[in-house]
This record gives structure tokens, C-alpha cells and sequence, in this order.
């Protein structure tokens, strides 16, 4: 039973966060300081082709150690150690969820960008310019084939979306990785504690977490064969983390240039690319065969 409520609790944190939202006066929610852009800029799409590692050595130990999050298939076994980056945050400090009356009312486009930051009162040379429209231009760029994208600026928004792709009549739910203990490290190795646990889905639903003065997110589907996982995972300083992990079997179409090639040491398409999901990531998958 705790298991099953830690995997809820993102949802619950969701729409507590909305409701609080759409009992706000004014837009003092729509302020990103310098602390929240810290807090969210290493948040792009990870499973988005088109970023890479910042290091062009494949050694582990020049690695941005914020995409130390790839694994392949064949580690994921009871008693299998690796360096994984869970960042963490204090979602208190994260941008909020706004109701779709709110977010619908503000232009999202990179055309619209200095508009934008007048409105956010952020100088065109600031970091969170920058980050502003990092997202923006990802939200704006081409699927690769066989994927199916949008960026939701709020959770009706997010659900609609996940309904088009699940089936409008179709019941889910969503899993979310859960950090069992309070640890501050965010970059240490972990074991596999359990035999790993599929849930089964024909078809999810995947939302990252963007760097946005509200709350936005990259959610994306892929026609390919993709299997999701719940992985309990144990650190060296005792933390203890339920994780949410997605495995992508067909990988032809990334860039060579994708992180996870540099992180395995893998090409393209040659084999299953897995990766561990931060906490404030969601994937939606059908109820009636979750497990």
C-alpha cells in the first residue's frame, strides 16, 4: 500500500498545485528567480534526440553528470550497481501550475520572446532569457518519426493530450519515481534492491519538466516498442528510491549525437536504450494494465 500511494503522490502534489493556483490573485506566480531556474535547467527532455552531452569524451568520468541516467536492458537485475544523477528539489520553490484560463492567456511562441520577458521582467542577457527560450524552441521543433509531442502549460492541457493518445474512453493513472528518504546527494551510485516490476502498457505517455516561469512540460509518445518499469533502487548514502525507468527499443532514428550513445558507448539502433526518470517527471499509462 505505501508503495502505491509514493507513485501517486505526484498527481495528488499536481492537482493540490493547481487548485491552490486557481485560488491565487493576480500572476505573483509567474516570477522565476534565480533559485527555480538553478532548480529546473538541466530539466530538457532527456529522451529528446536532440540533446547531448556537454563533454565529447566518452569517459564516465568527464561526463555531465546530469546525464547519468542511461542504463541498457541487460542491467536491469537484482544486485546491479550504478551511477545515477536524481536531482533534488524543493518543490516549493518550483514554478507553479496554472489553471488553462491562465496559461492559454499568455502567448507560448519563440516569436513572441521579447514579449515575454517584458512580461516576466527578465533582461534579453539573463539566464533565464536564455532558458526561456531553450523551451520554447524545443516545444517548437519538428517529432522525429514515430513520435507524437506536445508541451502542456497546464494540466487540463496535459490530460487532453494524454487522452488523444490513450484513447478518449480509456482509464490511467500515472507512475513517478518517489525518493523514500530525505538525501541531498544527488549524483551517487545505486543497487538494484528487487527483481525489477513491468507495467504494462501498450501505449504511454511521457512529461518532462521544462525550465519556464510556470510550470510547462515536454510530454511525448512513441509509436516504437517502449516498456516501463518500476525499479527499487538503494544509494551508498542510504537513499532509498522507488524509480520509474522507460526502455526504448528502437533507437535508429536518434541522433548520433543523443547523450545516452556517449553515456553506453553505443550507435544507434543497435541496442534498447533504458533511463531512470527524476521525480518530478510523469508517465501516464492505461489503469487496466498498470501493475
Amino acid at each position: 500500500m505505501g508503495s502505491g500511494l509514493a507513485f501517486w503522490s505526484p498527481l495528488l502534489h499536481l492537482l493540490l498545485l493547481l487548485l491552490l493556483v486557481m485560488c491565487a490573485q493576480g500572476t505573483g506566480g509567474r516570477k522565476m528567480s534565480e533559485t527555480q531556474l538553478e532548480a529546473t535547467h538541466n530539466l530538457m527532455n532527456p529522451m529528446d534526440q536532440r540533446i547531448h552531452a556537454h563533454h565529447s569524451s566518452s569517459h564516465m568520468d568527464h561526463m555531465d553528470p546530469s546525464v547519468m541516467i542511461f542504463f541498457t536492458i541487460k542491467d536491469l537485475k537484482v544486485g546491479k550497481t550504478m551511477a545515477v544523477y536524481f536531482p533534488k528539489r524543493d518543490t516549493s520553490k518550483s514554478p507553479r501550475l496554472l489553471p488553462r484560463t491562465e496559461a492559454d492567456s499568455i502567448p507560448f511562441s519563440s516569436e513572441q520572446l521579447p514579449q515575454l520577458l517584458q512580461l516576466f521582467s527578465f533582461s534579453k542577457d539573463s539566464p533565464q532569457a536564455k532558458a526561456m527560450g531553450d523551451t520554447l524552441r524545443q516545444c517548437e521543433m519538428e517529432p522525429i518519426k514515430g513520435e507524437t509531442k506536445f508541451c502542456p502549460t497546464s494540466l487540463e492541457s496535459m490530460l487532453d493530450f494524454t487522452h488523444g493518445i490513450l484513447g478518449s474512453n480509456t482509464p490511467f493513472t500515472v507512475v513517478a519515481t518517489a525518493h523514500l528518504r530525505n538525501s541531498t546527494t544527488h549524483f551517487q551510485n545505486y543497487t538494484i534492491l528487487n527483481e525489477p516490476k513491468e507495467v504494462f502498457a501498450p501505449r504511454m505517455v511521457a512529461c518532462h519538466t521544462m525550465p519556464y516561469p510556470y510550470a510547462v512540460f515536454y510530454c511525448h509518445s512513441q509509436a516504437s516498442v517502449n516498456k516501463v518499469y518500476k525499479v527499487e533502487l538503494g544509494g551508498e548514502d542510504g537513499d532509498r528510491v522507488e524509480a520509474v525507468a522507460v526502455c526504448h527499443f528502437d533507437t535508429s532514428d536518434w541522433s548520433p549525437n543523443h547523450a545516452s550513445f556517449s553515456v553506453l558507448r553505443i550507435k544507434p539502433g543497435t541496442s534498447p536504450v533504458c533511463h531512470f526518470f527524476p521525480a518530478d517527471n510523469l508517465v501516464w499509462v492505461p489503469t487496466s494494465t498498470s501493475v
